[in-house]
């Protein structure tokens, strides 16, 4: 069976019938799809890396522009990234450079801005946050004032719960 199923993929790869809505690679530039491809369906890999509205299986997820989707969740995910991200990140550490909307859940969740989201993991930072909750042991929202509009924002840092929910 598995066999069949790895053969239908690389009859169905081969002939490009799966166009954009499918990626394997092994690093973004040994792939069946070019790096810059915006894929609308799965990537699988060692480490994908590709724009899009994607489910991301692999060890090392990459997400550039803005995307959404899923990266992991696989157990053996150790690294999820992305610029501008909507969705579910869930690996050893995660990592969005502008915003997110949506989930991080990892040992270490990381985030320039959240507009919208839940961060569970053991660190969860962000720079900023608009309707944001943290679940951790270290949990920080680094311009949220120190209980200056309780209960709608807690702290700049906080053990096992944070939260904003409004502008910070």
């Amino acid at each position: 069976m598995k066999k069949a199923i790895i053969a239908s993929i690389a009859v169905a790869a081969a002939s490009g019938a799966f166009a954009a809505g499918f990626q394997l690679s092994l690093i973004p530039d040994i792939a069946i799809q070019d790096r810059d491809t915006e894929i609308k369906g799965v990537s699988i890999g060692l480490w994908n890396e590709n724009p899009g509205s994607q489910w991301q299986i692999g060890v090392v997820n990459g997400m550039t522009g803005e995307s959404s989707g899923v990266q992991g969740p696989i157990f053996y995910t150790l690294y999820n990234y992305a610029e501008d991200f909507t969705g579910l990140q869930w690996g050893l550490v995660n990592y969005v450079s502008e915003e997110l909307t949506g989930v991080q859940w990892g040992a270490v969740n990381v985030a320039k801005k959240v507009d919208g989201g839940f961060q569970w993991g053991v660190v969860n930072y962000t720079e900023s946050a608009h309707n944001l909750f943290q679940l951790g042991l270290v949990n920080i929202i680094s311009d949220n004032e120190w209980f200056s509009d309780f209960p709608s924002d807690l702290a700049q840092g906080f053990v096992f719960v944070n939260w904003t929910f409004g502008d910070s």
